[in-house]
């Protein structure tokens, strides 16, 4: 199936960017709202270039309460676009969005239990599948443009028929990106929620299992009188707004939850560190699949430079060999010096948090505390040794309870909480 979107910016600039998802078959369920709020996402990528303070909307109808949860998405979802842009988003009438006016019927669909987990190339997804396998629970893996490192997991994890998308940007915007349009980060979870819903029901599947965690719910910094998370689609403020959102005005009987929503990254990485035939596997490193504006090929390996690549390596580091975190990373990150900075930005509450996908800052503390405790060497571990746990107090203590933490507020059903309890 192969999906069109139009969209449009002055002066008469035209998008047609594309979405194929591979072997739904001829019989298919009534998909067009589906497919118009897959758009409505779809959109903020083109949307941002401008920053248009109007949107109109014609391929479909809203109601004044959808238009609303809308705006909230693209003021919480974008927050980093309007921060690094240095937009005022607070200003009165910021962003009107004209349409129809109408209400349509969530769809009820006689779906099967069974689960689609979404999967990229990080620890996390990979967890989330292990787990489901060794408990024997029906799943299948969704995954969108996968990359070599994806399609390696996927033969690893023994998934027969996953179910594939393929997203292929109007190359029109990189175009005018290069030329200093506007440009920036989006939801992308979003956009993977209103997808893996579209495909929940093509493909007939009750579950969608997302692999996100507690840490994503913390900010990385204020501006204009608000938090700025990188990881906005990815909190459980997000994730409670879309389980409402979908079952109001999707499908109304399609469970959207993240499995892992429980558990801090460490914990996570803590159970990661049993899962060894991954270790060749995974990439974290989002610098890895950069394209600068379609200016440059992805590298697809760890950058080693990076705030992500530290966090994972501090993360890991606890639980797994010298040895094999060299085979992963190719060197010991904790021995460069150039990486301090990034260090420090990682723990100190002080400082702006990375603008990534990494852990709290208490638990990256924690972190880089057990490596140090694990004898693991290097010069941030002597700076850490020297300058900043003298001032701490009951490390330990702290650690031992991050790693037995459980965060109440989720959204798993009840089967699936009692198997991840029984790990976390």
């Amino acid at each position: 199936m192969i999906v069109s979107f139009v969209f449009e910016i002055e002066p008469g600039i035209r998008f047609s960017p594309q979405i194929m998802i591979k072997n739904t078959g001829k019989k298919l369920p009534e998909i067009d709202n589906l497919v118009f709020h897959l758009g409505l996402i779809e959109m903020l990528s083109y949307w941002k270039a401008t920053c248009s303070p109007n949107i109109i909307i014609k391929a479909g109808c809203l109601t004044k309460k959808q238009v609303q949860w809308w705006q909230d998405l693209i003021i919480q979802g974008m927050g980093q676009f309007f921060y690094e842009n240095k937009i005022d988003f607070t200003q009165q009438n910021f962003l009107t969005i004209s349409c129809p006016q109408d209400e349509t019927t969530a769809l009820k669909l006689n779906l099967k239990k069974r689960t689609l987990i979404p999967l990229g190339d990080g620890k996390d997804s990979i967890t989330t599948l292990e787990i489901f396998k060794k408990h024997k629970k029906p799943f299948n893996c969704f995954c969108l443009n996968p990359t070599s490192a994806t399609k390696k997991i996927i033969k690893a994890v023994n998934c027969k028929d996953p179910i594939v998308a393929t997203r292929k940007i109007d190359k029109k915007l990189l175009v005018l990106n290069q030329a200093g349009y506007l440009n920036g980060h989006t939801p992308f979870s979003a956009y993977l929620a209103f997808l893996s819903v579209l495909c929940g029901a093509i493909f007939n599947y009750k579950y969608i299992a997302f692999s996100n965690e507690r840490s994503a719910n913390e900010g990385n910094v204020e501006y204009l009188g608000k938090m700025i998370n990188h990881q906005y689609s990815k909190t459980f403020a997000f994730e409670k707004k879309f389980k409402s959102y979908c079952k109001k005005h999707l499908i109304n009987n399609i469970e959207y939850f993240s499995f892992l929503r429980p558990l801090y990254e460490i914990q996570i990485a803590k159970i990661f560190a049993g899962l060894p035939q991954y270790f060749p596997l995974f990439l974290s490193c989002n610098e890895a699949r950069k394209t600068h504006s379609g200016k440059e090929k992805p590298k697809n390996k760890w950058c080693g430079n990076c705030s992500k690549c530290l966090f994972v390596f501090a993360i890991l580091s606890p639980f797994v060999s010298e040895k094999e975190m060299m085979n992963i990373f190719g060197r010991n990150l904790f021995a460069e010096k150039k990486l301090l900075p990034v260090m420090l930005e990682l723990i100190d509450i002080n400082k702006i948090k990375p603008l990534e996908c990494v852990g709290t800052k208490k638990e990256s503390l924690l972190a880089f505390y057990l490596s140090r405790q694990k004898n693991k060497k290097g010069f941030l571990l002597d700076h850490l040794a020297k300058n900043i746990l003298p001032k701490e107090r009951n490390l330990e203590r702290k650690a031992r309870t991050m790693l037995r933490a459980w965060n109440k507020q989720n959204n798993l059903p009840s089967e699936f909480l009692k198997i991840l309890a029984k790990i976390g």
